[in-house]
């Protein structure tokens, strides 16, 4: 396994790892690579805007006020305290431990977090269970996976979503093709949301992408984007835990010490 691997300050020396999720987004993930000897490329799927308007500040107050509260990204947390100050009525849930931390430094105590640490584990937790004729706040962005919102309404939930930023697919240019045509192998390339993979595939060209694809090792966070990573052309891939940092740290650890 990869624990002995993770503790030891030379476990990713002489591999790249690139990352697709914004850069405030993987800043502790990108430390604990670095600090492992990994050199970090950074080539973001999304960038992220924070809204600013009455309509989203009305719909966070309305999810606020909600029986239970669901923040699902630490940046969920971050643009909708710019909006209004974080005072939920009701039980809070978080999809992760980062998104629980961020929400604790904004003095929100109790947080309920899945051990499995994505939508399906917020829909196996025992606050999720019962809520036919509930409340239930949604605080994220507009897009993604419907699973959440979806399921919550089949369990006969009265749904206030609160869109507090928008997702939009990041420009990527000749300097992050050229760091990609430059990486020294073995290259790992960190998969963790199906918007970031699609957009980045797009982003980089047909030719870039293929050569990427055919050079690297994908590390992915689940079995779904292990077989979306296998459809873009990936030929090898390794499944880490979660989308835990720690997760995808140990997994990229284990490819990296694995016999080629």
């Amino acid at each position: 396994m990869c624990a002995q691997a993770v503790l030891s300050d030379a476990a990713l020396r002489g591999a790249t790892v690139m990352l697709m999720r914004p850069v405030a987004a993987d800043g502790p993930l990108r430390r604990r690579l670095q600090a492992r000897g990994a050199r970090v490329l950074q080539v973001p799927g999304f960038s992220l805007r924070g809204r600013d308007d009455d309509a989203a500040r009305k719909h966070l107050r309305q999810a606020l006020a909600a029986t239970r509260v669901i923040f699902t990204s630490p940046a969920a947390v971050r643009f909708a305290a710019r909006l209004l100050p974080l005072v939920p009525m009701g039980s809070v849930l978080a999809v992760g431990g980062g998104t629980a931390r961020a929400l604790q430094a904004q003095g929100v105590e109790h947080v309920q977090v899945p051990a499995q640490q994505r939508s399906e584990g917020l829909l196996a937790l025992p606050a999720l269970q019962s809520v036919q004729g509930q409340s239930v706040g949604l605080v994220g962005a507009a897009g993604g996976r419907r699973l959440l919102p979806d399921a919550l309404v089949a369990r006969g939930a009265r749904l206030f979503e609160a869109h507090v930023y928008v997702r939009s697919a990041a420009r990527l240019d000749a300097r992050h093709r050229r760091a990609l045509e430059t990486a020294s192998a073995p290259l790992y390339v960190l998969i963790s949301s199906a918007g970031a993979l699609a957009h980045v595939s797009a982003g980089l060209g047909p030719a870039n992408w293929q050569a990427l694809t055919e050079r690297a090792c994908a590390v992915v966070s689940s079995e779904r984007l292990a077989g979306l990573a296998q459809a873009s052309g990936f030929r090898r891939y390794v499944l880490a835990a979660s989308a835990r940092p720690e997760d995808l740290l140990a997994a990229t650890c284990a490819a990296h010490r694995a016999p080629d």
